[in-house]
């Protein structure tokens, strides 16, 4: 008798061997996909949740966040009115009460190099500006013989307003009026200081060593050079000083043009 199999239906034989092919070839899938594509063992799937690593631009944007005020506006006038808005019209410390004007700082917001001295005296204090006097006009040379102009640099003292009778600033002025230094120079962001003076050398290097052993070599402050030099005023009583005070400058005039800092090489 013939087979009553339908028509187009595969004989049984022939199902038990497709359902046997399919199964193996499922087998062969799976052992493929837990090996990886390179033929070595996947690593198991993690189901734990990790939290993505910052991304620079996201680690930037915090930092941003969580800036002073004045940060992102370093080497802009805008940096320096912040810090000169902060400060007002001080009264943190007793010199407010004898001064006539705050002494806060005078040149570019971008300079390279930034000149730091002592405190103001009596003609800073009338004029409100730093290194006007005669020892001005001597800083003025020096900064002039080293290819620069006072609108190039920087000037600023530590403290920003006049000690009587031109005294030494005292520990507690230093005190209230370093942070308003500090963060004109970190507002500036100079390339190079130079110290002027033993009291403002040995302050801001925390140091009691006296200017003649300091002088002459570079030293570092806030991460920026500085050289430390004879006050000006100190060389329009001992000009005999003038000649190791230019030597300390040449060796800033040489680390500028290791830099690549532009001055007018005619006026060396």
């Amino acid at each position: 008798m013939g087979s009553t199999q339908p028509r187009g239906e595969l004989p049984t034989h022939a199902r038990e061997e497709l359902r046997a092919l399919v199964s193996a070839l499922r087998t062969r899938l799976e052992v493929e996909a837990r090996r990886g594509p390179s033929g070595a063992p996947a690593r198991p799937t993690q189901r734990k949740v990790v939290a993505a690593a910052p991304t620079p631009l996201a680690e930037a944007e915090a930092a941003v966040a969580e800036a002073p005020s004045w940060a992102g506006r370093k080497g802009t006038p805008e940096g320096l009115r912040v810090v000169r808005e902060d400060l007002g019209e001080c009264t943190r410390c007793k010199l407010c009460t004898g001064r006539k004007n705050i002494v806060f700082g005078v040149g570019a917001p971008d300079a390279e190099i930034m000149f730091i001295g002592e405190a103001p005296g009596r003609d800073e204090d009338e004029q409100g500006e730093p290194f006007v006097g005669r020892a001005g006009h001597l800083l003025t040379k020096m900064i002039e013989a080293m290819g620069l102009s006072r609108e190039q640099v920087y000037i600023a003292n530590i403290i920003k307003c006049r000690p009587p009778e031109n005294r030494a600033p005292e520990p507690d002025e230093v005190a209230a009026c370093e942070p308003f230094l500090r963060r004109q120079i970190d507002a500036i962001s100079p390339r190079l200081i130079i110290g002027l003076g033993g009291v403002a050398v040995q302050t801001l290097l925390r140091t009691r060593t006296g200017i003649t052993a300091l002088r002459g070599r570079f030293h570092v402050y806030q991460g920026v050079k500085l050289m430390p030099t004879f006050h000006p005023a100190f060389l329009l009583r001992s000009p005999n000083m003038k000649k190791p005070a230019w030597e300390d400058l040449k060796q800033v005039m040489a680390e500028m043009d290791r830099l690549g800092l532009a001055r007018d090489r005619s006026k060396r």
